[in-house]
């Protein structure tokens, strides 16, 4: 780790004292008691919060003033953790800890993706590696995990040298990953992935299985070395939620993924069949959610589609992505009076449509939303959001706008 500067270690302790005492006012207990009683199955006031990943260049990036590298990271993660409070006064639960994931991924392939980013944009165009996955096959073969423990030591110290008596560092862990379908798409684009469902079934099928077959390696290594840390409080969930729940530790030992959160999605295949999922799909990720204490489910895809006959099927689901791309009110059928969470993910246009926001179409979309999951287990996570014009009172307002609306038509 380099070596820090007085200015840099000035600007870090501020915006630990900023972070602790947001952890430690009387809101953040509000708001984590609002999250404990979803993790206690409890159906009361639901969360809502405004995501940032797709403009952290307005609300981050452009606030950064390290200098240093390793400083600048540390503020990013301090900024980032602050911001659906500080600037849209969301219902984001603020941790007295700086919480530092452990350095553990799998790569299900080989082959790393090959994308060429556009210009001035978060969009990208996928260089497939082959268009022939029976005639290339070895090209997906080699994939593999790391944990690099002593690295995320190493930062844990050099943090805690800075800001430990102000946020002790951890390090947390967070929901095992699972994806195949968007690595495999990333190398060979969506157009030959389809194809190869009619063209070379069986050697799709033999990719599935050797990816999954890697991350069963991956879970088998982190269950004999020891490795696996609680997934629960304000531990990282996929999809931008936190582990929250009562029915897995809340510390250590763990020694089985059964005690920890896992994650899956296949939006690729959102436009297939439900036939064609059920064959090409869910029984890999059928072998893995064997392996997760709990599930949380989905991207954008439809899981409309595909509950009754798969989704349904997993015990261990307790969370699943609502996107706008489904009929909600058969959603909230499918979820009403159960322990899985209703994880709504809006229409991002309210928001992202230039000129005022439209208060009204607003209040009429959010309820919508409130009324057809009401008497489920609620929470909203507006994510795909592309800029808020540098308009930090628009996130604001926006933010407000749904809470009263979800507050008025939400019925528990």
């Amino acid at each position: 780790m380099e070596k820090i500067t007085p200015k840099d270690t000035e600007i870090l302790r501020e915006l630990a004292y900023r972070k602790a005492a947001l952890a430690n006012c009387a809101r953040n207990d509000e708001i984590l008691a609002m999250w404990k009683k979803q993790a206690a199955g409890v159906r009361d006031t639901p969360s809502v919060r405004l995501l940032f990943s797709n403009f952290r260049n307005e609300v981050v990036e452009n606030r950064l003033r390290c200098e240093g590298n390793d400083s600048r990271k540390l503020e990013r993660t301090l900024l980032s953790s602050m911001v659906g409070r500080e600037l849209f006064d969301d219902d984001t639960p603020i941790s007295d800890t700086l919480d530092i994931n452990l350095y553990s991924w799998a790569t299900p392939f080989g082959t790393r993706p090959k994308r060429v980013a556009a210009k001035d944009s978060i969009g990208f165009h996928i260089e497939p590696i082959t268009d022939d996955i029976e005639a290339d096959f070895h090209l997906f073969e080699g994939g593999g995990f790391t944990v690099n423990t002593a690295a995320t030591e190493e930062y844990r110290a050099w943090a805690n040298e800075i800001i430990g008596d102000i946020l002790p560092a951890k390090i947390t862990m967070q929901s095992l990953a699972g994806a195949i379908t968007n690595p495999l798409v990333m190398l060979i684009n969506l157009e030959t992935y389809y194809m190869a469902m009619y063209d070379s079934p069986d050697t799709l099928h033999k990719i599935m299985d050797m990816a999954t077959r890697v991350y069963e390696r991956y879970y088998d290594y982190l269950e004999e070395n020891r490795l696996l840390l609680p997934t629960n409080g304000f531990a990282p969930l996929a999809q931008e939620s936190f582990c929250f729940t009562e029915e897995l530790p809340s510390d250590g030992p763990i020694s089985s993924t059964k005690q920890v959160w896992g994650f899956l999605e296949s939006q690729e295949t959102t436009a297939v069949s439900p036939e064609t999922y059920g064959e090409f799909v869910y029984p890999y990720q059928d072998r893995l959610v064997k392996r997760y204490g709990l599930l949380s489910y989905g991207c954008c895809e439809r899981v409309d589609a595909i509950w009754e006959n798969y989704l349904s099927k997993w015990s261990n689901l307790r969370k699943l992505s609502v996107s706008p791309f489904n009929d909600e009110r058969q959603v909230g059928e499918y979820l009403r009076g159960s322990n899985v969470v209703f994880y709504s993910k809006p229409r991002a246009e309210y928001v992202t449509n230039k000129g005022p926001l439209d208060e009204d179409a607003l209040r009429k979309y959010f309820r919508g939303v409130a009324e057809a999951a009401s008497g489920c287990l609620f929470e909203i996570a507006q994510r795909e959001v592309g800029t808020i014009y540098g308009d930090y009172e628009r996130g604001r307002r926006y933010v407000e706008i749904a809470k009263q609306t979800v507050s008025e038509y939400w019925k528990p």
